[in-house]
């Protein structure tokens, strides 16, 4: 019984149709607790309060069964560890944080602000939830193989910010001492300027300023650009990537094809994949390194393998 509540709960099982209704049923459940987190702001909706509660209080009691089957089962999640490592486990990931995070504010609402505030890590459980699936998952896979462009990009982003506004504050401060009275003032018109938002609450009134101000605010242009382009070319390479072995065979593709291991072929040996799909791999692309693949090799998630469908 408990390995089954434990395959249950499982989010993102397909092959499981009774895990698969638990997703539905988890995520109708916290968009139904996100909407009436949205409708209590309303002051014309005050009436419908006790609605709301009710609501509130069914939502947050499914999450802290959920919370609490997921502690009983976590020696399932990780069955290399003891029965209370496993938990303890589980209770520091980020699912389980989550988890927390989206209970602890039901019984601290009138308590301090940071646990009013913490109602959004509600949102974040249906992030977790649409991670699992293959849709979501190429988002977090992008952003993941491409982490180091971006932090990059971010970087010169910072460095421009930075220079500008210490240009921007040496040259207006004399003229408004009021507006750019320091260094972060500068930082803040350079934010709005570089990120193409452009609040107007500051602006250069010097001749020179308004000339630096011109040249900055083409740099934004380029430099919200480049990890626009990065992320752009990421979802590219991946939607090529994620050409199922089944389209291949049905399309009688008989060359070599790059092919994405998801989660339906992660854990399985290459032998298990050839003999499985009738294919030949060649190569298998793992994180920055090239695996030759051995019979007894492993494929992991977010592996690039390199095939050949076997002719008829």
């Amino acid at each position: 019984m408990k390995e089954k509540i434990f395959n249950i709960i499982q989010i993102g099982d397909k092959s499981n149709k009774i895990s698969r209704a638990f997703d539905i049923f988890i995520t109708i459940i916290i968009v139904d607790n996100i909407i009436v987190t949205f409708l209590e702001t309303f002051d014309q909706l005050s009436s419908f309060s006790g609605l709301f509660k009710i609501v509130e209080i069914v939502t947050v009691f499914v999450f802290c069964v959920e919370y609490i089957l997921r502690i009983w089962t976590a020696n399932y999640l990780y069955p290399e560890v003891t029965a209370g490592h496993a938990r303890f486990k589980f209770l520091i990931s980020f699912d389980g944080i989550v988890d927390l995070l989206t209970i602890i504010p039901a019984f601290f609402l009138s308590g301090f602000v940071i646990f009013r505030m913490l109602r959004v890590a509600r949102i974040f459980h249906l992030f977790r939830l649409n991670a699992k699936y293959d849709s979501f998952n190429v988002i977090t896979t992008v952003l993941y193989e491409k982490r180091n462009q971006i932090i990059s990009s971010v970087f010169i982003v910072l460095i421009l910010m930075l220079a500008s506004s210490l240009c921007m504050y040496s040259v207006e401060h004399e003229a408004q001492p009021a507006v750019f009275r320091n260094a972060f003032s500068g930082i803040w018109w350079s934010m709005s300027t570089l990120l193409t938002v452009g609040y107007g609450d500051i602006y250069p009134i010097t001749t020179l300023g308004r000339i630096m101000a011109i040249c900055i605010a083409y740099l934004g242009v380029g430099a919200v650009a480049i990890p626009t382009g990065i992320i752009s070319a990421g979802f590219v390479e991946q939607y090529q990537r994620k050409s199922s072995i089944s389209d291949l065979k049905d399309a009688d593709i008989q060359e070599i094809a790059e092919v994405f291991v998801d989660k339906r072929y992660a854990g399985k040996t290459v032998e298990e994949m050839e003999e499985a799909q009738q294919i030949t791999i060649f190569l298998v692309l793992r994180d920055d390194f090239s695996v030759l693949p051995q019979k007894n090799t492993v494929l992991k998630l977010n592996d690039i393998i390199i095939i050949r469908v076997e002719g008829e």
